[in-house]
């Protein structure tokens, strides 16, 4: 008889168990249920709300996965701490591997951060003319690890993000409007104010030029062989391209001046021979 109690006895304490165990539960999978429904809530009201702003598509699908996966693992560790669980144990357990992880895969997790911040931040979109990680060229993709640059001369680099993301960034295509430079010599019996007028003439005879800031030419030192002068002029980009305006202002400027006999100099050296 007294071994038939002691059996009884763990029994009930089992079944008392389940029964305060089953309200838990189910209030778990009620939590759980109620988070992916406001996942997908959550998904859905970042995916219109991106978009309304006209925000890249892609930008607008990494944030909106963002937002899912984070009410997603909230409502799992809510639904989990309703059935008792340990949540603080699990959670630092999770932060250690985390920890000993993102240690291990310290170069990728740089690159995936980056990644994010290019896409949110859109220095640059694909097809534009960059310089970006030490390297020019034409953005021909992003992604979240590395960015792939076509260079000017037809190599294809791809580049981790870290790295474009922690240098500089120079988009050649944002700019509507650019200065151009032009280094020309001429010789020291030239009419300066002649050559003015001929590089000026040259500048305002280009396609796209622009007439504010109007071009201006600088002769700004004394070679060797020649009196230095710079003309300046801006041209919109959307009209003409960069190399396009280089190649018709120097052409303009060796016609014009064979023109109007305007010399433009070697450089010359007098070595001087001592005979023994």
């Amino acid at each position: 008889m007294e071994a038939f109690f002691q059996d009884v006895a763990p029994l009930e304490y089992i079944v008392s168990s389940v029964m305060l165990f089953i309200p838990k539960l189910i209030m778990a999978i009620i939590i759980f249920l109620t988070t992916l429904y406001v996942a997908k809530l959550g998904y859905r009201y970042v995916e219109i709300g991106t978009a309304r702003r006209k925000v890249d598509s892609e930008v607008s699908l990494l944030l909106a996965r963002i937002t899912q996966i984070a009410i997603i693992v909230f409502g799992t560790i809510w639904a989990l701490s309703a059935v008792d669980f340990n949540v603080t144990s699990f959670v630092a357990g999770l932060g250690i591997v985390g920890f000993t992880v993102g240690f291990a895969l310290k170069d990728v997790a740089e690159n995936f951060v980056a990644g994010i911040l290019l896409l949110i931040q859109q220095p640059f979109n694909i097809g534009d003319a960059v310089e970006a990680g030490g390297y020019s060229g034409t953005v021909s993709n992003i992604e979240i690890r590395s960015t792939t640059i076509r260079t000017f001369d037809g190599l294809l680099v791809i580049i981790p993000n870290a790295q474009v993301y922690s240098n500089p960034i120079t988009n050649f295509s944002k700019v509507p409007h650019r200065r151009i430079n032009v280094n020309v010599g001429v010789g020291y019996e030239t009419d300066l104010d002649k050559a003015t007028d001929i590089l000026l003439d040259i500048a305002n005879k280009l396609p796209g030029i622009m007439d504010d800031p109007a071009p201006f030419v600088v002769f700004d030192e004394f070679g060797d062989s020649s009196i230095n002068a710079t003309l300046y002029f801006w041209v919109r980009m959307d009209e003409v391209g960069y190399f396009d305006s280089l190649d018709g202002v120097i052409k303009g400027i060796k016609t014009a001046f064979e023109r109007n006999n305007i010399n433009i100099p070697y450089p010359i050296r007098t070595v001087y021979m001592e005979a023994k």
